[in-house]
């Protein structure tokens, strides 16, 4: 017998199919716990995002949303149920480089009659001239995009003029690498390169770093940024949150920092990943 009283995290007017698609459900109506920690950190993102996509929606009827990374569109798809659904207007859009997902989330969209969410199987770089997107996009999210997805999620929020950027940074390993290859030059160039001197600070200090830099980078670009935890440490060591809202003031030095950072820390080879490079107006 299907048990019919819901678990208390499931919100009035979700669709139920959708859960048990995505195997937040299981086919009784229940959650384990591995479903339950997934939840609960998608719908703090969703806590988030709700006041900007209202911000958006007041001033427009027809709100656009980014996903990249999309993955198997967990984001997506609860956003759409919670925030969109009962609206006339607006589109999400997931872009993910895996072609299976991509069609799977077609396939659950259609089945929901979610007719207003589209994917496209795409990499970045062909998600900012593909035509098959619009020319402008509202709101950016990238949730647990790793390495340098989040750069390239950035970069298509500000090739599309997005008023708002939501970013959940995920594995960062590029700026490790740098740090790595250069660390007997900075041993004798700085003191500062004792925070990264161990392989295990090397790795974390990195990590902070990378995301100093994309704050930076997004503030020179005329951002407000705003840097917060997702959830709780219990739930997720990939913990950090960045909002990003557009106000149109570029700070100079914002530019400036990254530059002194980048330097100091022997990254400069990485100047233009940022969007930082010297000769850079």
């Amino acid at each position: 017998m299907v048990n019919t009283t819901l678990p208390p995290e499931i919100k009035p007017g979700q669709s139920m199919a959708l859960l048990q698609a995505l195997h937040i459900l299981t086919r009784d109506g229940k959650l384990n716990q591995d479903s339950r920690r997934k939840l609960k950190q998608v719908y703090h993102l969703v806590n988030f995002i709700e006041p900007l996509m209202q911000t958006v929606m007041a001033g427009q009827s027809h709100p656009v949303l980014v996903d990249h990374g999309a993955g198997k569109s967990y984001l997506g798809f609860i956003l759409y149920d919670l925030l969109l659904k009962q609206h006339a207007g607006g589109q999400v859009i997931g872009i993910e480089t895996r072609g299976d997902l991509v069609e799977k989330s077609k396939t659950l969209a259609n089945a929901c009659q979610f007719e207003r969410m589209a994917f496209e199987h795409l990499s970045v770089a062909e998600a900012i001239s593909s035509a098959r997107l619009p020319a402008q996009v509202d709101i950016v999210t990238a949730l647990h995009a790793c390495n340098t997805a989040t750069d390239d999620a950035i970069q298509f929020g500000l090739h599309k003029q997005a008023q708002y950027m939501v970013l959940v940074p995920c594995c960062q390993a590029e700026v490790a690498e740098v740090l790595r290859k250069h660390k007997a030059a900075s041993l004798g160039q700085t003191p500062l390169s004792e925070l990264w001197r161990h392989p295990i600070h090397t790795r974390e200090f990195g990590s902070q770093i990378t995301n100093v830099l994309r704050c930076l980078e997004l503030e020179a670009h005329g951002y407000q940024v705003t840097v917060t935890e997702l959830v709780g440490w219990e739930h997720s060591m990939k913990n950090e949150l960045i909002i990003a809202k557009y106000t149109g003031q570029r700070k100079r030095s914002a530019r400036e920092r990254a530059l002194q950072i980048l330097q100091q820390c022997n990254l400069m080879e990485l100047a233009p990943r940022f969007g930082f490079a010297p000769d850079a107006t």
